[in-house]
């Protein structure tokens, strides 16, 4: 064997040995991107089971909104991704110091066909209200939908009528909303 062969025989052998990536005899975490895994072909879910999915719903630990991933069956509506933030977070949710500044409130949203604007009519809040920043509570609604990949923007109205709902930065808007207008307020996992 020449000392040329040699050099590309040894030369082939760590690039294909030393790609990097360590070998490993045991299974370890990892760690979800902050966007959704799931891509709809439109707005509307299917109510079929279709295999586990990954969606990000937006709750609050120490006046921050957090990020947090819940496995499902099938891509949640819109409708139904509010209806979780109401609810507020389940028993590992809460065992992470996780909560909502949406409980007891009604909300609805529509998401008009050919659209990527949802439009979320908000209720007063009921009473017994847990919190009272609207400022986690309006970024909470933002982000969950906006991590949708069908929902680009949110606006939001009462009784029908436009309603101007604080930014991240506090200031008042009648504009689409998007997560970077929160981005101030996410905190880490």
């Amino acid at each position: 064997m020449t000392v040329r062969s040699l050099a590309v025989a040894l030369s082939a052998g760590f690039v294909l040995g030393g790609c990097g990536v360590p070998a490993q005899d045991e299974p370890h975490v990892v760690t979800l991107p902050r966007r959704p895994l799931n891509v709809t072909a439109s707005p509307e879910a299917s109510t079929d089971p279709v295999g586990e999915v990954a969606q990000v719903l937006c709750l609050i630990r120490d006046s921050r909104l957090v990020q947090t991933v819940r496995r499902v069956d099938a891509v949640p509506r819109p409708q139904r991704l509010l209806d979780m933030l109401v609810e507020g977070p389940n028993q590992p949710e809460q065992a992470q110091g996780l909560s909502t500044a949406l409980a007891t409130t009604t909300l609805t949203v529509t998401l008009p066909a050919g659209s990527t604007t949802a439009a979320v009519e908000v209720g007063e809040a009921g009473e017994g209200a847990g919190r009272s920043d609207e400022v986690l509570a309006y970024g909470q609604i933002v982000c969950t939908l906006t991590s949708r990949a069908d929902v680009s923007a949110v606006t939001f109205q009462r009784d029908g009528r436009p309603l101007q709902v604080p930014r991240g930065d506090g200031i008042l808007s009648g504009s689409p909303l998007r997560a970077a207008d929160y981005r101030s307020l996410i905190g880490p996992v």
